[in-house]
């Protein structure tokens, strides 16, 4: 890590001669030729996830023409890092100069600078850049992870069978050393649960190198050592990607990001965890501010909500900032569809570091909260001690989601979340410190399968999409109560339905998504309409 004040000694006397930019394409040519042929870009898995959700294939499943890349690629003083179809965009570094020629090709559309005072005037603001590691506590005895488990209700799944089987969580982070060859760590391979994975880094199929951070998120629900240690998903399957680089805070980081995002979602898997966060960069000019901070605005959390357009659970860590000047849930936690989630501790009283909400337009994050302050974990040695930080709350909740979603695969992601938020201890009553608190797996599971049997059965919602009204018809017995979330996450509206009155008049709702739950004693529904 270097030094902070030698670091910004060196920006203010010597500039920087590179930029980091985005160039945006304005179309893809050979689009038909992959829809006739789905398979060349995506596995029959996503297919699969894509069929059992209703999500239609769409224009960002195409990659990036290979076209287009050669000829940005061969341009003097040009520098490729990476790319993602979901933007249609490749991630250069150069001249400014160089970067701005690349607009007289007739097939890009704009150029977009990492730095904005290159876009647009703005006034630049510095803040604080956040360290990449976590504080590490020592004075903590040798222990396992029981709490931790127990906390999320979690282990009540594992002795129903369900320990994330059938499930494949994608891991985003800095590097995995170890992995390869921890005891802790080796059902993996044993099993043949370990599926693959990237280095975006340095362009290269070794994950198990570079750092081990990703070793320690793996960990909290991977590792399997009886009695000592074992992870919220010691049966799921794993893809590592390394889309973070330890010697720098760039955002190329956020485009390898998306790019790993990508071929989770190409490859069939069910969840993305990270335990990364993005606000301040070495370049002050390219860094985040709390106005940016908007839900759909940063490229990664674009990336996290396009993923979760795709059928997956996107799951990050909130951040460890919460002591700092700049406290907010960063970027891509902060993005609308990402679950940002919060450290607390043993008692499940929040730990101080844990990064807050609300977000700048105003959305409750973080959105759930589970151990962070000093959780079990295994090094890349194979030994055990205990860290803290956001980086370990994050992986406990996604190997959670797993195997709840293994427990119940009929659900939709949108279901998934929204049963998870649910079950958690302050749904009714969320908190910028907490949000809705820390969830309850076995509370959800038992919710989910009450949906299945009364919900899928006996009620039908129409029309959908809707304009002036919305009819629920079905087995009610007059004592469900019905709300309508926005995409935001933000209750709109609240009502009683009666077998003689369940038609509800949602003339005023404005045009978008929403989410309405049907609650009856401890049964629900939930289900997502569209106003166009």
């Amino acid at each position: 890590m270097r030094n902070l004040f030698l670091l910004l000694f060196w920006v203010s006397t010597l500039g920087w001669t590179q930029e980091d930019a985005r160039v945006y394409f304005i179309d893809k040519p050979n689009a038909q030729a992959y829809f006739d042929a789905p398979l060349t870009m995506l596995t029959q898995r996503a297919l699969d996830r894509r069929i059992q959700q209703n999500i239609p294939l769409s224009i960002d499943d195409v990659p990036v023409d290979a076209n287009y890349i050669e000829t940005i690629s061969n341009v003097p003083g040009i520098t490729y890092k990476a790319q993602s179809k979901w933007m249609n965009c490749i991630h250069v570094r150069g001249s400014v100069a160089a970067i701005q020629g690349l607009a007289s090709f007739p097939f890009v559309e704009r150029i977009v600078f990492a730095n904005p005072q290159l876009n647009a005037k703005s006034t630049p603001q510095v803040p604080t850049a956040q360290p990449k590691t976590m504080a590490l506590q020592t004075t903590y005895s040798y222990g396992n992870a029981q709490n931790q488990v127990t906390m999320l209700n979690t282990h009540l799944l594992h002795q129903q069978n369900h320990a994330g089987a059938g499930k494949i969580i994608a891991v985003l982070d800095s590097g995995f050393q170890g992995v390869d060859t921890a005891p802790p760590f080796q059902s993996l391979f044993n099993q043949n649960r370990y599926l693959g994975g990237y280095n975006y880094v340095s362009q290269s199929t070794n994950v198990f190198d570079l750092h081990h951070h990703g070793t320690l998120v793996l960990s909290s629900m991977a590792a399997v050592t009886d009695g000592t240690l074992v992870g919220t998903a010691p049966t799921a399957s794993y893809y590592l990607f390394i889309t973070e680089d330890v010697m720098e805070e760039n955002p190329v980081e956020e485009s390898y990001w998306v790019q790993a995002a990508e071929e989770a979602d190409r490859l069939g898997c069910d969840i993305i965890s990270s335990s990364l966060g993005y606000y301040g960069y070495d370049n002050p000019a390219y860094s985040y501010t709390y106005s940016n901070l908007t839900g759909n605005q940063a490229f990664a959390s674009q990336g996290a909500n396009k993923a979760f357009s795709k059928g997956m659970v996107v799951v990050v860590s909130a951040g460890n900032s919460g002591n700092s000047t700049a406290p907010y849930v960063a970027v891509p936690a902060e993005a609308t569809h990402a679950l940002a989630i919060g450290a607390v501790d043993s008692m499940e009283f929040r730990a101080s570091f844990s990064s807050i909400g609300p977000t700048f337009d105003g959305r409750v994050k973080p959105d759930l909260m589970a151990r962070g302050l000093g959780a079990a974990v295994c090094t890349p040695q194979g030994d055990f001690t205990y860290v803290s930080g956001t980086s370990l709350s994050c992986p406990l909740i996604s190997g959670s989601i797993a195997c709840f979603w293994a427990a119940a695969p009929q659900l939709t992601n949108q279901q998934v979340v929204d049963l998870v938020k649910q079950s958690a201890d302050r749904f009714t009553n969320p908190t910028m410190e907490y949000g809705y608190g820390v969830p309850d797996f076995a509370a959800a599971l038992s919710n989910a399968l009450s949906l299945t049997s009364w919900g899928k059965s006996s009620v039908k919602v129409y029309p959908n999409p809707f304009y002036y009204e919305v009819t629920f018809q079905g087995d009610l017995t007059g004592t469900t109560t019905l709300k309508f979330f926005n995409a935001l996450g933000q209750l709109v509206r609240e009502t009683r339905l009666t077998p003689n009155q369940a038609t509800v008049d949602v003339a005023d709702f404005p045009a978008g998504w929403y989410t309405y739950l049907l609650q009856e004693g401890t049964q629900t529904i939930t289900g997502k309409l569209i106003k166009p």
